[in-house]
């Protein structure tokens, strides 16, 4: 299925008009900016994938969008995510409705990811 279809179907199941305008463009400007990922739904969840291997996913709740980059990424990244105002846990963030999308931190998550997994043969870490 494309890209774009994909993502409209699973946008179109997210009730909060916030978080589906935030995801959108979110979604959009992970297109513009890495436009060698792929993507893909699995469990439900958005996934930005390179070449097989996982670099980021996606998934909302009532009031947030969790952002998923890998337990080792979000080591690396827990005092950027603290700073920016995010609730963390050891595996992913959380952007509630009436927070800004840290533009940068998350660019820098993903080219992170796209570093550290380059010639990566599995999907996980």
């Amino acid at each position: 299925m494309e890209r774009n279809i994909m993502l409209q179907e699973f946008l179109n199941k997210v009730n909060n008009p916030v978080l589906k305008d935030k995801l959108a463009r979110i979604f959009t400007q992970i297109q513009q900016e890495f436009p060698s990922l792929t993507t893909e739904i699995k469990w439900n969840q958005p996934m930005f994938i390179m070449d097989g291997t996982f670099i980021i996913g996606f998934s909302t709740a009532k009031a947030h969008i969790s952002i998923a980059p890998e337990t080792v990424t979000m080591e690396t990244f827990a005092k950027d995510i603290k700073e920016a105002g995010y609730e963390a846990t050891s595996n992913l963030f959380k952007i509630k409705e009436d927070q800004e999308v840290n533009w940068d931190l998350l660019r820098n998550i993903i080219a992170y990811n796209m570093d550290e997994k380059k010639g990566y043969d599995k999907f996980w870490r």
